[in-house]
């Protein structure tokens, strides 16, 4: 029976010299899903996706993408799966077109590379020489050639960095599309905003070990104080307010006629405070519900110190 994982990964511990980059991680990623996969430098997150990859060997623990070992079966799992690299693997005088041809050419049933290079916007440099492209062009081209193939799973490294807004969410859209196919993503960024648009599921790693694990809506609810902002005319009457809220909640004047509320905020607390505002003949204005962003959490867990 196939198993419902596209990557399982177990106990994974990966050492060079006296230093160990992954230290006993467990990751699962689901068929069909992205997930994303973040820490901070040194991490051990490129170790542990190169392993997954099959280009590094483990020292211990297991490996299995697809159901199959990266290392042992590594040619039949290559053919099955996409690799964008976030630089490097091309040759720099090679030519876009030329390169994305062969790389079709490898694979028995490619995606067509004329509408891959519609797709993508690769039209107007097919032509050019890798080392010539801008850093926004080899990032597309990096991204084609990690799909001609159609792979059942693809690692995608920093798919976006350097790229203009509009390619930025021209790949998003991408990303969704493959997911839609039923294509599996595991999706290495720094974007924090991109891992909370595009995952269905978030790994943060630290240490060589996988920290936190959820959807963004779990990690970025659970232990968030929740904060709700309003306007409205100076001087409201909070003590009144806070009778008609739970216990544990909140509030304070930040400044003339702006207010905070704190606490579980839902969207009884929402209509609570909503209602009071129409018994009391208030008209409140730009109401807001802040909540942990997934940057916050990472930042909860990793800490604010650069890394090397």
């Amino acid at each position: 029976m196939r198993s419902s994982a596209a990557v399982e990964v177990a106990g994974l511990v990966k050492r060079y010299g006296s230093r160990t980059a992954v230290d006993g991680l467990d990751l699962t990623v689901a068929r069909g899903t992205v997930t994303a996969f973040l820490g901070p430098n040194g991490a051990g997150k490129t170790t542990t996706v190169e392993t997954c990859e099959g280009y590094r060997r483990p020292d211990s623990g297991t490996v299995r993408v697809l159901g199959l070992d990266p290392i042992a079966q590594g040619a039949e799992l290559r053919p099955r799966i996409g690799v964008m690299l976030q630089s490097g693997g091309i040759y720099p005088t090679a030519r876009a077109e030329e390169t994305l041809r062969h790389m079709a050419a490898l694979h028995a049933h490619p995606l067509e590379v004329p509408a891959l290079i519609d797709r993508l916007g690769l039209g107007g440099c097919g032509r050019t020489p890798y080392r010539r492209l801008s850093g926004g062009q080899q990032q597309r081209l990096g991204l084609a050639l990690a799909l001609v193939g159609r792979p059942e799973l693809v690692f995608l490294d920093e798919p976006t960095a350097g790229l203009d807004p509009q390619a930025r969410h021209a790949t998003w859209d991408l990303v969704r599309e493959l997911r839609a196919d039923g294509v599996t993503v595991l999706l290495t960024t720094h974007a924090m905003d991109e891992a909370e648009e595009l995952s269905d599921d978030v790994a943060i790693v630290d240490g060589g070990r996988v920290i936190a694990h959820g959807s963004p809506e779990e990690l970025c609810r659970g232990g968030a104080e929740n904060t709700l902002r309003f306007t409205g005319r100076p001087g409201l009457d909070l003590k009144s307010l806070l009778k008609a809220l739970p216990p544990q909640t909140g509030a304070a004047e930040l400044s003339p006629g702006s207010y905070r509320l704190t606490g579980t905020v839902d969207p009884q607390l929402l209509a609570t405070v909503t209602s009071w505002c129409a018994q009391n003949g208030v008209l409140p204005d730009r109401i807001s519900v802040e909540r942990r962003t997934l940057e916050d959490v990472f930042l909860e867990l990793t800490g604010k110190e650069l890394r090397s």
